[in-house]
């Protein structure tokens, strides 16, 4: 049976908001829709302008990435609870990996360009998120930087 919860209950409930003040989960579902993802449909590739991130309620999404050798190498699985897209806080927005979903995913969408707009405007709400975001990119820059010196050492 469908959850027919709207987007504020939705953000709110997702583990990525843990502790935030209602101030900001308002400000972060007033940026926010529900979206998703058949399986095999590409949510962003890299090198592309990256204006939004998401947060994954059910389903899987690959992050990959292309290597010299133009071998597609997967870093990392996100699933239930995770969010993928962290290139919209960052000059040059650009995305540093493709994400592909693998199953049908629901997930909820955020415009990362609105929520720029917010951060600039109540700060605390920037320290929040660049928080939760530092703790996502830390994790999958490393499993990035393993994957590819794997690759690299196989061939």
């Amino acid at each position: 049976m469908p959850d027919d919860r709207g987007v504020l209950e939705r953000v709110a409930a997702h583990p990525f908001v843990f502790g935030m003040s209602e101030q900001h989960i308002r400000l972060l579902a007033d940026a926010a829709m529900r979206t998703r993802f058949e399986a095999n449909q590409i949510v962003f590739r890299e090198g592309e302008q990256a204006n939004r991130f998401y947060v994954i309620e059910h389903g899987s999404v690959v992050l990959e990435s292309n290597v010299e050798s133009g071998e597609t190498v997967v870093i990392d699985t996100i699933g239930d609870g995770d969010l993928i897209g962290w290139s919209w806080l960052f000059p040059p927005y650009v995305w540093h990996f493709t994400a592909r979903a693998t199953q049908p995913t629901a997930a909820i969408f955020f415009y990362g360009t609105v929520l720029r707009e917010y951060c600039e405007r109540a700060h605390t709400l920037g320290f929040e998120l660049l928080k939760r975001m530092s703790e996502v990119m830390t994790r999958r820059l490393q499993l990035a930087r393993r994957k590819l010196l794997e690759s690299y050492a196989a061939h």
